[in-house]
């Protein structure tokens, strides 16, 4: 039995789950892992998130954890599922936590992922249109600067910054360019991507940030009919939250990596996110945050093609490869908008979008 065994069954013995039975679900794409706990008369769901696990990686993966803000311990999941559930938001409740092991018992939500009810015969433009309104709702509300995690301690919010914004576009050049070029981009081509994305970051800086959890998408969201209004919605994998743009999580939602959402439905929901904004705010301005939701796809797109392409060569996890098509679609997409115009021609010259 490995060290790492031996806690978790300390653990599940100390919270009253030691003679669960353990099924392993599906790994994100990170370093966590999870297991459904099931007992006597109830479920729960086991994170197993050793403390700077992805770090293990590479010598590299600490270094952009660190720029791009993502979460090294349980404690960001903890502070936001607490700050989500006060704001009447469907957050997994915390129902044992052993922090420093990186170990926490959470309530389960069951199976009904959208990602898994929409093709049972689940009504989408239903679940899109409640998806909208818990992003409304988790909007609406000021972003917090820090949040507590236990009586002593705290978690302080970081911005999503031009370094972590950069960070991320920059893992297309490293891994997704040389995947499908064959060579790695020259010094030049490098720095004229970045110049060109500089020019847009702003565009992801909003007078009055919200919480952005970063992982909007099917796969994360569950549908909770029993329950009403936006938390009808249940929320998981937010413990890389920053201050950032509320149409980043929109993109996140609409532009959803590992499953098509029709040009038809991604127009309607965009409109239905629009119209509610411009009637809860009088200084909503339709106009900026369309040309920041282009920014955001963009910006996040060219982030997955390079996460895609290392997940596949660096993690040896291929199957990431059948992804990139749909997001390659995606960038082209985004790519379109009139500001894009000079991104859109290095890309031709540098890093062809075709399929």
């Amino acid at each position: 039995m490995s060290e790492r065994e031996r806690e978790i069954m300390d653990f599940l013995d100390r919270a009253g789950w030691g003679g669960a039975v353990r099924t392993p679900l599906a790994d994100d794409a990170g370093y966590r892992s999870y297991q459904r706990l099931t007992g006597a008369k109830a479920k729960a769901m086991l994170m197993n998130a050793p403390p700077a696990g992805d770090q293990l990686r590479s010598p590299q993966a600490a270094a952009y954890n660190q720029i791009a803000h993502l979460a090294t311990d349980c404690r960001p999941f903890v502070a936001v599922a607490a700050y989500l559930r006060g704001l009447g938001l469907s957050a997994p409740q915390v129902l044992a936590a052993d922090l420093p092991r990186g170990l926490l018992l959470l309530e389960d939500f069951g199976d009904d992922l959208f990602a898994n009810t929409i093709p049972a015969g689940a009504n989408e433009a239903q679940l899109y249109g409640a998806a909208i309104d818990t992003l409304l709702a988790l909007h609406a509300a000021p972003a917090p600067d820090r949040l507590p995690v236990e009586d002593s301690d705290e978690y302080v919010l970081s911005s999503y910054d031009p370094a972590a914004l950069e960070a991320e576009v920059m893992l297309l050049s490293e891994w997704y360019a040389p995947l499908v070029n064959g060579r790695t981009l020259t010094g030049a081509a490098r720095d004229a991507y970045l110049a060109h994305w500089r020019n847009y970051f702003e565009q992801l800086h909003p007078r009055r940030p919200v919480l952005v959890l970063r992982d909007y998408h099917a796969q994360n969201l569950f549908w909770l009919p029993q329950r009403s209004g936006a938390a009808r919605v249940g929320l998981i994998d937010f413990q890389d939250g920053l201050l950032g743009s509320p149409a980043y999580d929109l993109v996140s939602l609409l532009e959803d990596a590992r499953r098509d959402v029709s040009p038809q439905l991604a127009a309607q929901m965009l409109d239905r996110y629009c119209a509610k904004a411009t009637a809860a705010d009088s200084t909503f301005d339709e106009t900026v945050f369309r040309t920041a939701f282009a920014v955001a796809g963009a910006q996040r797109n060219c982030k997955i093609l390079g996460i895609f392409a290392r997940l596949a060569k660096r993690d040896n996890k291929p199957a990431y490869l059948q992804l990139i098509p749909r997001v390659r679609a995606y960038l082209r997409q985004d790519l379109q908008h009139r500001d894009f115009a000079p991104l859109k021609a290095w890309f031709a010259e540098h890093v062809p979008l075709s399929d």
